[in-house]
């Protein structure tokens, strides 16, 4: 199997899979596409809330709604900008300080950071926490809490920062919740603290979930095959120690819904780069469940939610329940400090196994280079220095096949259609000049799972958005903006067809074909990621290197047994 076939099955299973995921997303089910509501209408004010069906079971919350104001808390870390509804104490916008929503440039150098949480309607996604009881009031999502100031910032010197809520009842029930942050983290830790100054003893619940809309849809169908956000799975996870990670997109909600207890798990909403998670206590045993608020709406909303187990508190005693929020980007390698499995969230799929070692290895490039195009390049070389001896036999075939071409064509001449006669003739050529057609079929099989594994890395790697190389590609994230590493993958490819010889009993067209393919793909990679062009640049800069060098060897071995005869 020649250079340029190897190149074709690579480059033909990954458009089919691209191609199958931009068919999907065009026209296959889709959730309804979130729509701006009335003036006034309020999707966080919904009656979804945890319902009792044992004594060990929260109690429905009381369908009315507070009338109390409530109103928004600014705070700021070095990394995170949160806002906190007073109702519910919920978190309903957030920004990743360090992650601008689109590429520094000279006219914009400070753009606005990414927002993932967010109440606006059209993009509607909170992460809410409360308390629910069999026994008359507790503060649910939708309680009024109250708070001693309507901004929290953490200052230069200052490690920590925390945030206070409270609510009380007229029964004597105090209910504080806290929100704690540090310096440099995404993990905000909330706690729900419960003082019982009634009389009689009080048992509850605590919960925390995340609602959202799906993200609308209204990308072109070219847009959605080249875009590589349009590939990352978008939807909820969960993880449990016994079954792992396990995800559930929007599209399923409603036909797979989740109803199972976790100790020591974590709930999710995922997007490409990002992601919002509700880690409970590691001891708790909570109850998991999904579900879909307001399903034949225009906006259908979808929760995912843990339900703590009870919590009884005497008259005159107090108790707390913990839980972590983890709002932030997928950073590999840091994330299973937070929670177990939670580096999962960087949804490799099937090729996990085989992508997680990779993108330890370019960090680790990363590391010494100090730049991520620089560490692609490095990664490329160790593979293809690591592989160097399986490829070798592929391109001492192809050189060797290469030079008995002249023979094979004048075997086509003397057979003409007769194909058994000359794939005979061919057999006992090959045989005889110990040539095996077959021997790059085992390099193919060994490199395909590490080339997917890699493609797959480089497109959910987070520290690859919007990071530069040099010159002209200044985010290896998105399409290079003036076509120079396309055109020279083009360049590399016709240079690779050069040096491979023609499959044995192609016709004239399918030779045509093969060399308008190199330009057909080239088209393509105008529209890809800098950092994947880049990949194949080197690699097939690297395969032409080795493949030339091979060649001329075979050549030189020829020579000299000419001479020596």
């Amino acid at each position: 199997m020649n250079q340029t076939r190897t190149f074709l099955i690579f480059a033909l299973l990954a458009v089919a899979y691209l191609l199958f995921q931009a068919w999907e997303k065009d026209y296959g089910p889709q959730p309804p596409v979130a729509a701006a509501t009335a003036a006034g209408a309020s999707t966080s004010t919904d009656n979804s809330v945890p319902g009792a069906s044992s004594s060990t079971a929260p109690a429905a919350v009381p369908g009315t709604v507070s009338e109390a104001s409530a109103q928004l808390i600014t705070v700021s870390t070095d990394v995170l900008r949160l806002t906190i509804d007073t109702r519910g104490g919920s978190v309903v916008r957030s920004e990743l300080l360090n992650y601008p929503a689109v590429p520094r440039t000279k006219k914009d150098p400070d753009p606005a950071p990414v927002r993932m949480l967010d109440d606006d309607r059209a993009q509607y996604f909170v992460a809410q926490s409360g308390i629910v009881s069999n026994q008359g009031d507790a503060p649910d999502h939708r309680a009024v809490f109250s708070a001693a100031q309507t901004s929290y910032a953490l200052t230069q010197g200052q490690d920590d920062l925390k945030v206070d809520l409270t609510w009380q009842n007229a029964a004597g029930l105090k209910v504080t919740k806290t929100f704690a942050l540090k310096r440099g983290s995404y993990v905000v830790t909330v706690d729900q603290k419960i003082d019982n100054g009634g009389s009689t003893a009080w048992a509850g619940n605590t919960y925390e979930q995340l609602q959202r809309v799906a993200p609308a849809q209204q990308k072109s169908w070219w847009q959605n095959f080249s875009d590589p956000a349009s590939h990352s799975f978008y939807g909820a996870a969960w993880y449990s120690p016994e079954d792992k990670m396990t995800t559930l997109p929007f599209t399923d909600f409603a036909k797979k819904p989740l109803n199972h207890a976790i100790t020591g798990g974590w709930a999710s909403m995922l997007q490409h780069y990002f992601f919002v998670a509700w880690i409970p206590s590691a001891q708790d045993a909570s109850s998991y469940s999904t579900s879909v608020i307001n399903p034949d709406t225009a906006q259908p909303v979808y929760l995912i939610r843990a339900v703590g187990p009870s919590i009884s508190v005497a008259p005159g005693q107090s108790a707390t329940s913990a839980a972590r929020l983890y709002i932030g980007p997928k950073l590999q390698g840091t994330l299973d400090q937070v929670a177990p499995g939670l580096d999962l969230t960087t949804n490799y799929g099937w090729l996990t196994v085989v992508a997680q070692p990779l993108h330890w290895l370019l960090s680790q490039l990363h590391a010494i280079a100090g730049n991520w195009g620089v560490a692609i390049i490095l990664l490329v070389l160790l593979l293809k220095g690591a592989l160097w001896k399986l490829t070798a036999a592929q391109f001492r075939s192809g050189a060797r096949m290469r030079k008995l071409q002249p023979r094979v064509n004048a075997l086509k001449e003397r057979y003409g259609d007769d194909k058994m006669k000359m794939q005979q003739a061919m057999m006992e050529l090959y045989k005889k000049e110990k040539v095996n057609p077959m021997s790059g079929c085992l390099p193919v099989l060994i490199t395909m799972p590490v080339f997917f594994g890699l493609y797959r890395v480089l497109m959910e790697s987070v520290e690859l958005r919007h990071a530069p190389f040099f010159g002209w590609v200044h985010d290896l994230s998105a399409p290079d903006p003036f076509f120079v590493l396309p055109v020279i993958y083009i360049l590399v490819m016709l240079a690779t067809q050069w040096l491979t010889p023609a499959a044995a009993g192609m016709d004239p067209a399918q030779q045509k074909m093969m060399k308008v393919m190199p330009v057909v793909f080239g088209f393509m990679f105008l529209f890809f990621p800098a950092g994947l062009v880049l990949y194949w640049v080197i690699n097939g800069l690297t395969s032409l290197t080795q493949q030339w060098l091979i060649t001329r060897s075979v050549d030189r071995a020829d020579e000299k047994a000419k001479a020596t005869a």
